[in-house]
C-alpha cells in the first residue's frame, strides 16, 4: 500500500484519535449524492458533506462558487468550532464522536465510476458513518454528551 498524505495514521504506528476524513456531497439526495471527484472509501472516509458548489471568498471582498472536498473539509471543521463553542468541556476525541454519530444516515444507491465503468452502490459502503454531517442532530447529541 502506498502512502498517502495528509493521514491520521502516524509514522511510528499510532492514529490520531480526533482526525476525520470527509468526502464530498452534492446538492441533490439522489443517484448523484457523491461528488464525482469526492474520495471516498468504507474504512478510510468517515463522513461526506457539502461540497458542490460552495459560496467562498476570494481576494477584493467578492465571493465565486467552488468545488472539491476543500470545501467539504471547512464544514465539518465549522460544525466541531459550532460544538465547542457551545460545549467547550467536550474534548476533541467528543467532538468527532459527536459529529460520526449525528449524521444523516443515506439509505440508498448512488453513483460512481471506478475507471471507465458507472456503477450503483450503497453510499452505505463510501464512508464508516453510511452518511453525511447533520449540525442540528450533532448540537442535540452534544448536549447529552459528558
Amino acid at each position: 500500500v502506498e502512502a498517502s498524505f495528509p493521514d491520521r495514521r502516524y509514522e511510528g504506528g499510532g492514529v490520531a484519535g480526533a482526525y476525520i476524513v470527509v468526502g464530498a456531497s452534492g446538492p441533490k439526495d439522489d443517484a448523484t449524492l457523491k461528488a464525482s471527484f469526492s474520495n471516498y472509501g468504507k474504512t478510510t472516509v468517515d463522513v461526506f458533506a457539502p461540497g458542490v458548489n460552495i459560496n467562498s471568498t476570494i481576494p477584493d471582498s467578492k465571493y465565486a462558487k467552488f468545488n472539491g472536498t476543500s470545501m467539504a473539509s471547512p464544514v465539518v471543521a465549522g460544525l466541531a468550532a459550532l460544538i465547542r463553542s457551545y460545549y467547550p468541556k467536550l474534548s476533541a476525541k467528543q467532538v468527532k464522536d459527536v459529529i460520526l454519530n449525528s449524521v444523516e444516515k443515506v439509505n440508498h444507491e448512488v453513483t460512481l465510476k471506478v475507471g471507465e465503468e458507472t456503477k450503483s452502490v450503497p453510499f452505505a459502503d463510501l464512508c464508516i458513518t453510511g452518511g453525511i454531517v447533520n449540525a442540528y442532530k450533532a448540537l442535540q447529541l452534544a448536549a447529552q454528551t459528558k
